[in-house]
């Protein structure tokens, strides 16, 4: 099942801040209802924040009562305000408002028949992300072995994409290949994701499956209990990868113990013209960390950090999966020089 679809002028997608206990799926009408559902995190994962804006400016396009397509276009335009205005540092979010918008303004047809462009652009989006998602998985299982034990960060399976995902593609593509391996998976402190969803995923598709502490990854590391790791990203820039808290961490852990550190992200995940420095880490309520849910679990009044992303530089990282391959850091640095050729 997708994890977020167009139905007939709404968008139907999974409330992820109800699961593993509850499932409940959202129905959005109008972009604010989109916006409102990222912001609160119902929708989260890079890849499918760029799908859901699409969708969010696609429900705008439907919706709309635009006598004309400049008023049409300046609808869009305020909507994907709105919409850049709910998470500051997944780049995909922004690559799927700036390709709408894109194809609108450069619609030859009516308002009309440029509102059914923007709706089918979103749904081509969608599509191309499930595609994506299957040819990360079909690369990046060559990585991986017979018994492999691999960990993996927060949660980048089909809950953080339109379906089938990126670090939890690969292991699922290793396992459909028949290779027997094991997955353990961090909690992601604060919001949880990889308690939550990513045993939720792989204990609903059968995938063996533990769950540990953030902070015992180098525990395990030591005893030679994990043989690769694979996580998703939020932004690829030139010199790091920007991925959710804790994965730094876990990246100086792995070059400590020599065990092979991969990213696996579309290319929508790509951010080339922009540098680590550059990028804006999205700092998030502080009672996040001192509660968890409604409990209050900190001593009261006491102040909190609650950054969302942290930065791992490309010298930490081994190789990055996306739809076009493996890139090692050599091969990176080609794939930049090419596109900026070509830019």
């Amino acid at each position: 099942m997708r994890t977020i679809e167009w139905h007939d002028g709404k968008v139907v997608t999974i409330d992820q801040t109800k699961l593993p206990n509850e499932t409940i799926m959202l129905e959005m009408r109008n972009c604010m209802e989109i916006a409102e559902a990222i912001d609160q995190m119902k929708i989260r994962g890079a890849p499918l924040l760029g799908a859901a804006s699409a969708f969010g400016l696609a429900l705008t396009a439907y919706n709309s009562t635009a006598r004309t397509k400049a008023e049409l276009i300046k609808e869009l335009e305020v909507s994907a305000k709105i919409l850049r205005e709910t998470r500051p540092t997944a780049v995909n979010l922004f690559w799927g408002i700036d390709r709408i918008l894109s194809k609108a303004r450069g619609s030859s047809e009516n308002v009309r028949g440029t509102a059914a462009l923007v709706v089918e652009e979103a749904q081509k989006i969608a599509d191309e992300d499930v595609a994506a998602n299957h040819l990360i998985g079909k690369y990046g299982s060559e990585l991986i072995v017979e018994g492999d034990t691999v960990l993996t960060h927060c949660n980048a399976g089909a809950l953080a994409t339109v379906d089938y995902g990126t670090a939890l593609g690969v292991i699922r593509a290793a396992v459909k290949q028949g290779k027997r391996i094991r997955v353990i998976a961090t909690e992601t402190r604060p919001k949880l994701q990889g308690a939550r969803l990513t045993t939720y995923e792989l204990q609903r598709d059968g995938i063996p499956v533990t769950l540990i502490t953030d902070g015992a990854v180098g525990h395990f590391m030591r005893k030679k209990m994990i043989d690769k790791v694979i996580v998703g990203a939020d932004r690829i820039v030139r010199d790091a990868v920007i991925n959710k808290i804790g994965t730094f961490t876990i990246a100086v852990l792995a070059k400590e113990h020599r065990i092979p550190f991969y990213v696996a992200a579309p290319k929508s995940t790509f951010d080339l013209n922009s540098k680590s420095s550059e990028i804006t880490i999205e700092e998030r309520s502080p009672e996040e960390v001192t509660r968890i849910g409604s409990l209050q679990i900190a001593a009261k009044g006491v102040k909190a950090l609650n950054p969302a992303f942290d930065i791992t530089p490309l010298d930490y990282v081994t190789a990055i999966i996306c739809e076009s391959g493996i890139l090692y850091k050599e091969d990176f640095r080609r794939f930049e020089t090419n596109r900026s050729k070509h830019a």
